[in-house]
């Protein structure tokens, strides 16, 4: 409802009538169209180009390491302005999360990694450890990063003999030392480390960041040696419902081991964004946690870990909603499909495990399709694939319709093309005469915004036309004008100015 209150908001009575008189007059103007409406939506077609996916670089990156629980993610987040779930608990940071920051006239980018342990098998550990070692080896400099209250232990010297091995440039940022008389203190103990000299820091409070970010750009190349490409993002959002294969689907677009992934659910905690480039085309990949039923999930990181998920369906350009080709479309599925039509993104289906399907023939994908659309009514506009994030089956494919439904998502149609579908479609079938002998009359149309695609229809009475009819004057809608992949959204508002001899009737038989 607060969803709906909002997009009611924009569309004001003084913004519409606003809008009249110049409509009237571009009604007049294109009375004729020179091209139906169909031949209209055969000019997109989608693109079928393949290629290989590179990963984006641009800025020079600077690595966060250190044991679990020092603090590197409130590092980050005092930094780069950022919001990396922090927590008491170890172990809450996973994957590689980068974030973009900036200090006097230096960009670049900080990567949070999990605390990193040599001698710890344990679960997600040797995962962790594989991230932390990728994030140093495409790194421009690191930042050590060491507890000041607990002092220097077993587990920094490792982690210090490892890094004095490095080619990277490292700093030494003792955090948690947010008193400036007892934190040169506690950072004198971590001299003994070799790294130089230790800089105290309170990435809580923002003590001695300017100092240790002053340091920083100096070891960074200088402004401009680095080219960086000034290429439009489109934000892809990766959902579902956990252990659907998102991390593996985010790891089969960038060709390599971004996310972790393992069997244990839950094992995604942040959105992890990840910019790829394919043919001229950026991409900025946003893998998010499985969003689990409301009542399973306790306040803590697995609180925050759905909230940012929907967060990212929020800020994506378009989402891919990926379903477990064993499991079928559950409860879950149909409440984020939900979300999606609300938030009012486009939609790309992908049907996940494809290659797990035993005994498949040529008929088996269009029975599973038949399944999944009557399930997801709400995303009927969706393309539809089915993949293997395992095998690559069809991934290069999911990008082609993500770039179509993108190009619908942030299409403009002109008002004169809308009013002549909004004629035929009511010559088709016109609506539905009510007890007292009114009949719904629409005026005329036009489309006042993108993203997704909106048209205000100016009618005699909005209540004159029930929900059976405005299904199917979107069914006809699409059929004339495509906009497939992307929600359309109507605003149907009474307007009595006009008289009925304006309007678009069908005549009815006695």
């Amino acid at each position: 409802n607060s969803i709906q209150n909002d997009i009611e908001a924009e569309f004001t009575d003084e913004y519409l009538d606003s809008l009249e008189e110049e409509i009237e007059e571009e009604l007049k103007r294109a009375a004729s169209v020179p091209q139906e409406a169909t031949e209209d939506a055969k000019k997109i077609k989608i693109p079928t180009s393949k290629g290989l996916y590179k990963p984006h670089k641009g800025l020079p990156i600077v690595a966060i390491i250190g044991r679990p629980n020092v603090g590197k993610s409130t590092i980050v987040n005092r930094l780069a302005d950022a919001n990396c779930i922090v927590d008491n608990a170890p172990g809450i940071t996973r994957d590689r999360a980068y974030r973009e920051a900036y200090w006097r006239d230096r960009e670049f980018v900080i990567v949070d990694t999990g605390g990193l342990v040599f001698d710890d098998n344990s679960t997600f550990m040797p995962e962790i450890r594989q991230q932390a070692f990728a994030a140093l080896a495409e790194a421009t400099a690191a930042i050590f990063v060491v507890d000041g209250q607990s002092g220097p232990n077993a587990a920094d010297e490792e982690l210090a003999t490892y890094l004095r091995k490095q080619k990277v440039p490292v700093l030494l940022a003792v955090n948690k030392c947010e008193s400036p008389v007892e934190g040169l203190t506690q950072a004198a103990q971590f001299w003994a480390l070799g790294l130089g000299e230790p800089l105290p820091v309170s990435g809580l409070h923002g003590t001695g960041t300017g100092d240790l970010l002053d340091q920083l750009v100096d070891l960074l190349p200088p402004p401009g040696s680095t080219p960086i490409p000034d290429l439009e993002e489109t934000a892809i959002a990766i959902v579902g419902r956990p252990n659907v294969g998102k991390s593996s689907l985010l790891n089969a677009f960038c060709g390599s081991d971004r996310a972790i992934v393992s069997a244990v659910s839950g094992t995604t905690r942040d959105s992890i964004d990840t910019v790829v480039m394919r043919q001229g085309n950026v991409y900025r990949l946003i893998d998010t946690a499985g969003v689990r039923r409301r009542t399973h999930v306790a306040f803590g990181p697995e609180y925050f870990s759905v909230n940012r998920s929907f967060k990212a369906i929020r800020r994506a350009d378009v989402v891919l909603l990926v379903i477990d080709a064993l499991d079928g479309v559950t409860d879950q599925d149909q409440k984020l499909a939900n979300r999606i039509a609300a938030e009012g993104r486009a939609c790309v289906i992908v049907v996940n495990k494809w290659d797990a399907i035993p005994e498949k023939d040529s008929n088996s994908i269009y029975v599973y399709e038949k399944k999944i659309r009557a399930a997801l009514s709400q995303l009927e506009w969706a393309p539809l694939i089915f993949t293997s994030a395992l095998t690559r089956q069809r991934v290069p494919k999911i990008l082609d319709h993500v770039d179509y439904a993108v190009t619908q998502h942030r299409r403009r149609v002109k008002t004169g093309l809308v009013n002549e579908v909004i004629e035929e479609t009511v010559r088709w079938h016109g609506p539905t005469l009510v007890k007292a002998g009114q009949q719904g009359r629409i005026y005329f149309g036009t489309q006042v915004r993108t993203q997704p695609p909106s048209i205000v229809l100016f009618v005699n009475n909005q209540a004159l036309f029930d929900k059976s009819y405005t299904r199917y004057f979107e069914r006809q809608f699409r059929k004339s004008l495509g906009f497939d992949g992307t929600p359309i959204r109507f605003f149907w508002r009474r307007k009595r100015r006009m008289g009925d001899d304006q309007a678009f009737t069908v005549p009815y038989a006695n």
